[in-house]
This record gives C-alpha cells, sequence and structure tokens, in this order.
C-alpha cells in the first residue's frame, strides 16, 4: 500500500525534484514493490498540498528513468528495480575547501612576483584576439596551436639553443601533464635527482614505473652514479637543479649525452626547469641542443614560471623517433590548454613582448636575492654558505651552527614563515645539516628587512 513521508524542505531544490528523490528512494529501498500502484496525480497532490504540475512532473522524470511505467486510463506502476539498496543518506552542508594557510612571508618555491606580470599588454592581446578570431572558439590541433608551436620553436632555438621543427613540440598545461604523457612511452626504469623534484616520483610510479635515485651534489646530478643503476632513463634538471639549485657543467652534460647514446632503449628527459633566470652568464646550451633534433633527449620547458602559476602552458619537444609512436597513443586526444590562451602566447612571443618582461623580470630578481643574501647574513649570527642563488627563484641557505633543521623549519613557520628543509626532497640520499630552501619569486622586498630579523629572533632569540 502506498505511504508516503513527503515534507518539502528549503534549500533542497525545486518541488517536483524533492518529491522526485522521495519516490525514488522508496522503489530503490523496497519499501514500493514492483506492480503497485501509485495514487493519481491529482489526489497525491491534493493530499501533499503540491500543485498537479509538481506532482505530474515527478511521476514523467520516474519514468523516464524506468521507476515508474505509465499505464493508459489505469495509472502509474511501479516497475522492478535489481540494483543495489542505496545507504541512508544524511545532507550535510557543503563546505569549501580549507583556505590556504595565510603566511607573514613566502619562501615557498611555487611564487612568483605577481607585480611583474603584464597586465595590460596580456589582457590588450586576448581582448584583441576574442574581438577579430572567434574560430578560436573551435577544437584546435591536439598538439597545440601550429602558430604558436612555431613561435616556440623560435624562441628555444635564439634563446636555449634547441634544436626543432614545430611538429616535435607538444603543448600543454603543465609539466606534470606532459610528463605524465611521456611516462609511459618510455618502457625501462626511470633514474631520479635524490635530492629531486619529488612529483616526478609520483608521477612515474602512477605509470608503473621502478624509480631509482641517482646521486645529486652542488653542482647537479652526477653521471658516475649511473655506472651501476640500471636506469635507461633519466630525468634530469642540468639548468637550474631542483631543489639545490645546481648548474649542470658542461662536462657533465656530456658525460649524460655519452651514457644516453652508449646504448640502446637510453633516454634523457630534460626539465629545463627556470633556464631563463641566470642573472650573470648566459645559460649554457640546452642537452637537446647538443643531441640534436633525432638524438636521446626530451626537452621539457614551462611558461608558468616566467610568467605566472596559473597560466598553465607547458611544452615539450620530442625527438624524432618517438613522434610516430606518440600519434598513435595519443593522436586523439585534445589539446589542454584554450586556443586563446595559445594564441596570446604566441603574440606575445612574436611581438617582443615576452623577451622585455623577461629583461625585467631578471632584473628585479636579482636585486631581491641579492637584497636577500646580504640582509641574511647581517641578520643571523652564524656563518653562513649560499647555493644556487645564481640561477633561478630559489637557493640553499646552509647554517654553520644552531638549531636542527627540522627545528628551523618548525619555529620558522610557527613564525609565519613558510619555508621548507632541503631533506624534504630527499629520498635515499643524505644531505647536508642546517640546509634550508628559501624560494624569494613571491617575496616582496620591502619585506626582506623584517623577515630576516624574525628569522633571527625566532631561531636564536636576538
Amino acid at each position: 500500500m502506498f505511504q508516503l513521508s513527503f515534507s518539502p524542505k528549503e534549500g533542497e531544490g525545486v518541488l517536483y525534484e524533492q518529491l522526485y528523490r522521495s519516490i525514488r528512494d522508496q522503489i530503490q529501498s523496497g519499501h514500493l514493490q514492483p506492480g503497485e500502484r501509485l495514487p493519481g496525480k491529482r489526489s497525491l497532490a491534493s493530499s501533499l498540498s503540491v500543485s498537479v504540475n509538481t506532482v505530474d512532473t515527478a511521476y514523467q522524470m520516474l519514468c523516464a528513468e524506468g521507476y515508474l511505467e505509465s499505464r493508459p486510463r489505469s495509472g502509474f506502476f511501479v516497475q522492478r528495480y535489481d540494483g543495489p539498496i542505496p545507504p541512508p543518506t544524511c545532507q550535510a552542508p557543503l563546505q569549501p575547501d580549507s583556505p590556504a594557510p595565510r603566511w607573514r612571508y613566502d619562501l615557498s618555491t611555487g611564487g612568483v612576483d605577481l607585480n611583474q606580470f603584464p597586465f595590460r599588454t596580456w589582457g590588450r592581446i586576448q581582448k584583441e584576439l576574442l574581438y577579430s578570431q572567434p574560430q578560436l572558439l573551435n577544437r584546435g590541433h591536439g598538439q597545440g596551436d601550429w602558430e604558436l608551436r612555431v613561435a616556440i620553436a623560435q624562441y628555444l632555438q635564439a634563446n636555449r639553443g634547441v634544436d626543432c621543427l614545430p611538429k616535435q613540440i607538444v603543448v600543454g598545461a603543465g609539466i606534470e601533464y606532459l610528463l605524465g604523457l611521456l611516462a609511459p612511452m618510455l618502457p625501462g626504469v626511470a633514474g631520479l635527482e635524490d635530492p629531486g623534484y619529488q612529483r616526478s616520483w609520483k608521477i612515474f610510479s602512477n605509470h608503473s614505473t621502478p624509480c631509482v635515485p641517482l646521486k645529486v651534489d652542488w653542482q647537479g646530478l652526477c653521471p658516475d652514479s649511473l655506472k651501476e643503476s640500471p636506469a635507461n632513463i633519466v630525468y634530469v634538471t642540468p639548468s637550474h637543479q631542483f631543489p639545490t639549485g645546481g648548474v649542470l657543467p658542461a662536462g657533465r652534460r656530456a658525460a649524460l649525452l655519452q651514457w644516453a647514446s652508449d646504448a640502446p632503449g637510453r633516454c634523457l628527459i630534460e626539465d629545463d626547469y627556470d633556464s631563463e633566470f641566470r642573472f650573470h652568464l648566459r645559460p649554457l646550451p640546452s642537452l637537446q641542443g647538443m643531441a640534436g633534433r633525432s638524438g636521446p633527449v626530451v626537452y621539457l620547458t614551462t611558461f608558468s614560471r616566467s610568467l605566472a602559476p596559473g597560466i598553465r602552458i607547458a611544452c615539450m619537444v620530442l625527438p624524432t623517433w618517438l613522434l610516430d609512436g606518440f600519434q598513435q597513443r595519443y593522436g586523439h586526444y585534445a589539446c589542454t590548454v584554450g586556443r586563446f590562451e595559445q594564441q596570446t602566447l604566441r603574440l606575445f612571443l612574436e611581438r617582443g613582448h615576452f623577451t622585455r618582461h623577461l629583461a625585467r623580470s631578471r632584473s628585479r630578481y636579482k636585486q631581491k636575492v641579492q637584497t636577500l643574501t646580504s640582509q641574511l647574513k647581517q641578520a643571523l649570527p652564524c656563518p653562513l654558505s649560499f647555493h644556487g642563488q645564481h640561477t633561478g627563484l630559489h637557493l640553499v641557505m646552509q647554517l654553520s651552527h644552531g638549531p636542527q633543521e627540522s627545528q628551523l623549519v618548525e619555529k620558522a613557520r610557527a613564525a609565519g614563515v613558510a619555508l621548507t628543509g632541503l631533506s624534504t626532497y630527499a629520498v635515499h640520499s643524505t644531505v647536508p645539516e642546517r640546509s634550508l630552501v628559501l624560494g624569494y619569486g613571491a617575496l616582496e622586498e620591502s619585506q626582506i628587512p623584517a623577515l630576516c630579523q624574525t628569522l633571527s629572533q625566532c631561531w636564536f632569540g636576538e
């Protein structure tokens, strides 16, 4: 016999949806049996004090989904339901995600100086494209728009010595996404820098690729660690090793390329991290440029570091021998970067805005890191050594004495300073004591004196 407990509730949807859910739940739980006849629309509307249209809409939705059957001149009947019985639910209020902690001083490695972002130029180009090229609303090429890939190829050739054709370039929403596409294409064992970029371990592991650590010193990856390693794939950050800040010297670059060429199936993945921010000398040529278009190197770079983290545009340069395999595996994929963003970057590159933006940013970051290291030396009552301060947007600071690394990090965070210990990035290796990774990209230069005094106070009570 039909019995319905239904009382409309505010904030839980329109009436017909509430009625639909109530009847559906009773059918799924077995309270309404197959073949049971439901009350007529007018009768039920009257008993529930709702409109006939509300009942009719709910009944029609249940019929459309197969919970009810409408029989002419007979009414609505319950259909057989063989699915799982849903557990009783309690409607909890929607809660927003926990907000990110607000720090007094942000020394995390992912930040950039948003005051440097070219808001006016970027916005003007986007507006121009929005009104002049509505066809960009259509789907584009899976590897990215051809015009953008041409512009990227020209830029990489001129500034990083990368030797490639536009067809070798794949545009995607971030290094992690592109590395996730690449990992299944390179079978074997991945050798990863230790300490190194932790997300690379996660990405390879997610694709069931065995990973082994490779030794790193203050100059970057040690090629000698490959002699006894089972790795045939090596992920390396030669321009600014993350997190130590080392720049791989020419001799080690040549040794890596020699190792990759000595046996079939070997490949280097060059993440050209922070290469655009070298403050004193021109960056060393890329490994890909040294190896050539068909060499054993996959090149990765991102525009998120030089522009803003929220602009998710990165690119991968595949060697020619990987192109067919990529097309077979991913040729049907859509590009994960919107076409308006792609074309905005293309014009930003072609019109010289990006080169000028980098020049301004280098000058700003160079001044910032000089001020930071100088003020830290003055404020902290112990000898300090710095590594990686001539390139990129982070450095490693090593204290000669004082609290241990874990205490330094804990006390700094308690004082509102976001920073990380070097050991956080190590998997198996042992790192020098009292070594801290300081990212200064998001730090305001005007904050530096107060920051240094805060660190001195919380670490040494001075």
